[in-house]
């Protein structure tokens, strides 16, 4: 938006707020925003996104400010070359997992500096059809979550439950909570058939037991059942860990969790575990053992590390645009394993001395990336449960072998069909081939050119697709990218910042 055409959406917002009769502070409060974020707004000083514009829109119940209809799609401009610095945000995993874990806690938690993404604004809407009072502090993303005396679980909003897999989290949470609730059948990410019988396995010794039905998950707990040897993980998932972790928080008594996740979001669930006064040793290893409490109610404030998948997406954005930029607060213990495999490619980089995130445990670094002729590497690429090479960064190395020497072979075992959407990349000029549902051998260099693709439904092939459109030659549209916005935060706009030419529209 040019500061004119802000200036104009300003003033309508402006006099639609008046003929509501509305503060600042009160419209303010609708939003979830700040007064000081209206005031901008409505001066024409403040970057508005669509889904800002949108929600103003409805909150003023004013026509006068909507935008069109329907999905927002993006308009990308290249081939780009990026410049300048970048911070990477919080963990969008590590938010999630902390907004369910809010409900443990009978006090107040204040998380700093959430990423104010599509996922946390649904298990926001989740929380407060719980009854649970949930209100933006500021403009750094500061988010204060009071969960009341008894859970209103009959009122749960079912269509923003479904449009997220985090909701499957309350189930450690509220086993604690009732003896007897439901909750709609998770949705997401398509990524093909993942059920809830590994988070069974993990719940199943605290008392709870699942019946799925009707598009809804009964559940139903025995409150005399109590782990009675240690909890061995069927698999070693991120949200199962998570879910046993809360479940044994409220156990009082002592829970050995074994093949348990040790990735970044897990442990920055331990650290705000350990600031409710649980004990959880073990930390960063595959056995946790944890000592709950029978009663947690603290007022605590607590700030998530930041993401290491969006500091991967950044690289990648470097990687395949042949830039120089810096990316600060990278958590650099959850990427080593990403950045060896490409210095073997040939990516040249400088890093800064190690400095503490905010939570006081996870390490993080500065990385200067630096134009880079790489080669594809020697092996074939394919994720392991940390510290190997993440499951979510795997997609990224889809583009990025697409501009290195020679081929590449992606083994993508953990999902059904998400390598599938990597294909989607050859209408942009790359060489993809698919060898079967988990393998993708890719052959560079490519000569992008632009061209439009209607947005895959998994989050990291879409914002994969959107950085070699970064590079390609001419006018790219990504259509319908609202499963971006459920991951990342303003990425076109922070993109735009480095020197990106992205556009947002809707079709009218």
């Amino acid at each position: 938006m040019t500061e004119g055409y802000k200036g104009r959406i300003g003033n309508l917002i402006r006099d639609a707020r008046k003929h509501r009769g509305l503060t600042q502070q009160e419209l303010a409060t609708l939003l979830n925003t700040s007064q000081s974020a209206i005031n901008r707004i409505e001066k024409g000083h403040q970057n508005l996104s669509l889904e800002m514009v949108e929600r103003i829109s409805a909150a003023l119940d004013s026509e006068i400010v909507a935008l069109g209809a329907g999905p927002t799609h993006l308009r990308v401009t290249g081939p780009t070359t990026l410049h300048g610095s970048i911070d990477v945000k919080t963990s969008k995993n590590a938010g999630v997992a902390l907004l369910c874990a809010a409900l443990l806690n009978r006090g107040r938690t204040t998380l700093r500096k959430v990423a104010r993404i599509e996922e946390v604004n649904r298990l926001i809407e989740v929380l407060a059809s719980l009854g649970v009072q949930v209100r933006w502090l500021n403009d750094d993303n500061d988010l204060e979550i009071i969960p009341p005396d008894a859970l209103d679980l009959a009122s749960i909003d079912e269509e923003a439950a479904r449009r997220t897999r985090s909701v499957l989290m309350f189930l450690g949470p509220l086993l604690h909570r009732a003896t007897g609730f439901k909750l709609p059948y998770a949705g997401g990410c398509d990524l093909g058939t993942r059920t809830v019988e590994p988070h069974m396995s993990a719940l199943r010794p605290f008392g709870l037991e699942i019946l799925a039905h009707d598009g809804f998950y009964h559940a139903s707990v025995d409150p005399l059942t109590s782990p009675g040897r240690p909890i061995v993980l069927t698999e070693r998932g991120d949200t199962v860990t998570e879910n046993a972790l809360m479940a044994a928080a409220l156990h009082p008594g002592t829970t050995v969790i074994r093949n348990a996740s040790s990735n970044y979001m897990v442990q920055d669930l331990c650290f705000y575990l350990q600031k409710l006064g649980v004990i959880v040793d073990g930390v960063g290893t595959t056995t946790l053992t944890v000592t709950g409490l029978v009663d947690i109610d603290v007022d605590v404030d607590y700030a998530p590390s930041e993401d290491p998948i969006e500091a991967m997406s950044l690289l990648a954005a470097a990687i395949v645009t042949e830039s120089s930029i810096t990316i600060r607060r990278v958590p650099i213990e959850f990427l080593e394993i990403e950045l060896a495999l490409l210095e073997e490619m040939g990516f040249e980089y400088d890093r800064s001395p190690e400095y503490d995130a905010l939570n006081g445990k996870t390490r993080l670094v500065d990385i200067t990336t630096y134009a880079s002729k790489l080669k594809a590497p020697h092996d074939k690429v394919h994720p392991m449960p940390f510290p190997g090479l993440n499951i979510d960064n795997l997609p990224f190395f889809a583009v990025i072998a697409a501009v290195a020497d020679g081929q590449t072979l992606l083994h993508d075992w953990v999902y059904e069909n998400r390598a599938i959407y990597l294909v989607e990349l050859n209408k942009l000029g790359a060489q993809v081939k698919l060898l079967d549902p988990h393998r993708v051998m890719i052959e560079g260099p490519s000569h992008w050119s632009g061209t439009e693709i209607v947005c895959p439904p998994a989050l990291r092939p879409a914002v994969v697709i959107l950085l070699a459109m970064l590079a390609a030659k001419g006018t790219s549209v990504l259509r319908s990218t609202y499963v971006i916005h459920r991951g990342y935060e303003d990425l076109a706009e922070r993109l735009n910042l480095l020197g990106a030419r992205i556009d947002a529209f809707r079709d009218i």
